[in-house]
């Protein structure tokens, strides 16, 4: 289970309550991390760097894949 919060003061803080036993182990994983230099947080990739490696990869595919993909993945009818 997963629980969302942030850091406040250099204490985590969970954004909901959450009652969990004394000596629950735990793990942090922070989501984005301020730059050093400039204070703002940085981002991670976004979903087009994460997917640039096989973006414009697929070959032989009919003119009119992207607005039938579902008649060719599914077999709905043709739009």
């Amino acid at each position: 289970m997963e629980y969302p919060g942030h850091v406040r003061k250099g204490v985590i803080v969970l954004d909901r309550r959450v009652k969990l036993e004394d000596g629950t182990e735990v793990t942090v994983r922070p989501l984005d991390q301020p730059d050093a230099k400039s204070g703002r947080k940085k981002k991670g990739k976004t979903l087009l760097e994460r997917l640039a490696p096989i973006v414009g990869k697929a070959e032989g595919l009919p003119s009119d894949f992207a607005r039938n993909h579902d008649h060719y993945l599914h077999g709905q009818p043709k739009k």
